[in-house]
């Protein structure tokens, strides 16, 4: 078992180069086509459409019930534990489309990971809340899951503060160690997508730069979709923006750009875009 191995998806891919064109350019790409959420009677968001490439990292932002979350939820099907909930369109993960019938859920989570807002580790110590998925998953053996404990920790950057005292409960680490504790727990389980809800929204700034330093090393293994209010945090962690906007209560929120950072902060093709930026929209 190799570090590699512990963050890219079990699939005949594996027994490829971790450089191989065949694997950085399918493992952990989405393309969603015209996408729609409608909760009961009412469309919350429609007409979404853009590319998540492999191994880079997509931040979602925009102003509050835009729909970004909704759109998160939309990549691990999330929205399918709300009830009432029709998701229209089509979305590809590496090829298949994951709301096809018959398609497998629990497949679907195991190969995308979510951190949430809040840290939410589970009530056991840190090494088994590493070892708890891969022991799910049928890995018993010690030097396995002490190898993926010690993998996983260090890629969310706790390693260092935690390597000796593994059997600490979880929640004794601080808000922002339990938070990276999430993103090595996540990662346990081989996934080759992270999904992150606001990871820093509760977190004082020394920890929110700590996830954004880890969310940079972590696209070298996986690709990263984060929702963020922070445009700042936006510039410094993502390769691409998507800004999501609802004009009116009578309209869905939509897709109003999409490109890379840089240029959609510097340059942007909207107007409304722009407005957002400059503060117009809160």
């Amino acid at each position: 078992m190799t570090e590699d191995s512990l963050v890219t998806a079990p699939t005949s891919l594996d027994a490829q180069d971790n450089s191989s064109d065949a694997h950085t350019d399918t493992v952990g790409y989405y393309k969603l086509e015209d996408v729609s959420v409608t909760y009961g009677t009412n469309t919350a968001i429609a007409g979404v459409s853009f590319e998540i490439k492999p191994k880079s990292v997509v931040a979602l932002i925009g102003p509050s019930g835009c729909g970004k979350s909704t759109i998160l939820r939309c990549l691990n099907r999330m929205n399918d534990e709300l009830g009432n909930v029709v998701v229209g369109g089509r979305i590809f993960l590496d090829g298949e489309d994951i709301n096809q019938p018959g398609y497998d859920k629990v497949y679907l989570r195991q190969r995308v990971g979510q951190v949430f807002q809040r840290p939410n580790p589970f009530p056991m110590s840190i090494y088994d809340n590493l070892a708890y998925g891969p022991r799910v998953q049928g890995i018993h053996n010690k030097s396995d899951l002490d190898e993926i404990v010690e993998v996983c920790l260090k890629r969310s950057a706790l390693w260092d503060e935690v390597k000796d005292n593994l059997n600490l409960h979880a929640f004794d680490l601080s808000g922002g160690q339990q938070q990276r504790l999430c993103i090595a727990r996540a990662l346990a389980t081989s996934p080759r997508v992270i999904l992150m809800d606001e990871p820093t929204s509760a977190l004082d700034p020394i920890s929110s730069k700590q996830i954004e330093e880890t969310i940079n090393d972590l696209k070298k293994y996986v690709t990263v979709v984060v929702v963020t209010h922070n445009m700042q945090q936006a510039t410094r962690v993502s390769d691409k923006t998507a800004f999501f906007l609802r004009e009116s209560s009578d309209r869905p929120s939509e897709l109003v750009e999409f490109n890379d950072t840089h240029e959609l902060f510097n340059n942007p093709q909207d107007q409304r875009t722009k407005d957002y930026i400059s503060g117009v929209f809160s």
